[in-house]
């Protein structure tokens, strides 16, 4: 495993990132979320591999998967040797100061801990003035309650406005970016990623392999998830027609280079410069797959070719979660 700094923390993760979005009780958020048993042997071996990133969020599986992951840090290592993610907008109040007080609370309990090492907002909120939201964070941080702060996806601008205000007030600005982001979804590089390199703001994305369009040959699969996950189909399912002749180019270079098509996806997301892909694996091969990627190397005639058949998405996680 190989690890990086998180923009210009002391906090150093794993380049591979556990996301804990599928572990929960069966049916509570999806139908084919992992059991208790079942995540905690992917957590357990996530560590084996080297993996000290773990996200989760207050609303995955209505804090299952929080109660799961606190559990499982707790069988298998010691709190300080992995660094924790959670999140809080989607629950009542959504980014307000009492909504936000309240929350954490809650996800620490749930962990069983008495800090996170990085708390994310999970969307923009329209209806919380940003000062309240930027200045109530800032007094988790100064609490000891929080280490880093981190977003997830939103328009550039909305970003830029609560960067900036944090640095107008001397709060702590956020240190990482959650954003959806792979070869079948380019949109963030129009302005969010130009706006975190402005910013000094590393980027851990989700969904790095399109909900596994870009792990397989066939666009889908019998698999569980493929048949009941609604937002992969509403995220990539309708650009099919265009987006399958990228990864059979995915598929041709991973064959040339004998390494598998996740491998290929997530090596080109290391090139562009992301610091850990948030793998929402419900199979330990899928984390293993994924550490597999940190040796490979693409030259810059196999990123164009990756990339030369892109073409404008409609935008999607901003606007619909």
């Amino acid at each position: 495993m190989k690890y990086q700094r998180v923009s210009d923390s002391d906090i150093y993760v794993s380049k591979v990132a556990c996301g804990c979005m599928s572990f929960g009780k069966k049916g509570k958020m999806y139908d084919w979320t992992l059991d208790e048993d079942e995540a905690s042997d992917v957590i357990e071996y996530a560590l084996s591999l080297g993996i000290n990133f773990f996200d989760t969020s207050n609303n995955y599986s209505a804090g299952d998967s929080e109660e799961i992951l606190g559990r499982a840090i707790k069988k298998y290592t010691s709190r300080d040797k992995v660094v924790i993610a959670s999140k809080v907008y989607f629950n009542e109040g959504h980014l307000s100061k009492e909504a936000i007080k309240r929350e954490i609370e809650g996800t620490l309990k749930r962990l069983d801990t008495t800090y996170l090492d990085i708390y994310y907002i999970h969307r923009f909120d329209y209806s919380t003035p940003i000062y309240e939201t930027m200045s109530t964070l800032n007094d988790l941080v100064k609490e000891g309650k929080v280490r880093l702060l981190g977003a997830s996806s939103m328009w550039g601008y909305q970003f830029n406005d609560y960067q900036q205000l944090a640095k107008d007030n001397n709060f702590q600005k956020f240190s990482l970016m959650q954003n959806q982001y792979n070869l079948l979804y380019r949109e963030e590089e129009r302005e969010m990623i130009p706006i975190c390199k402005k910013w000094n703001t590393s980027l851990a994305v989700f969904s790095p392999l399109a909900m596994g369009r870009l792990s397989r040959e066939n666009w889908f699969s019998s698999s569980l998830r493929c048949q009941k996950d609604e937002v992969a189909k509403r995220k990539y399912d309708v650009c099919k027609d265009e987006d399958i002749h990228i990864t059979k180019r995915v598929k041709e270079i991973a064959d040339k280079k004998g390494v598998s098509m996740s491998a290929i996806s997530l090596a080109w997301l290391y090139k562009k410069g992301v610091l850990a892909p948030i793998i929402g694996g419900t199979k330990k091969e899928h984390y293993y797959d994924a550490s597999l990627s940190l040796d490979v190397q693409l030259d810059e005639s196999e990123v164009s070719y990756l990339e030369e058949l892109y073409k404008a998405h409609e935008v999607t996680s901003v606007l619909r979660g």
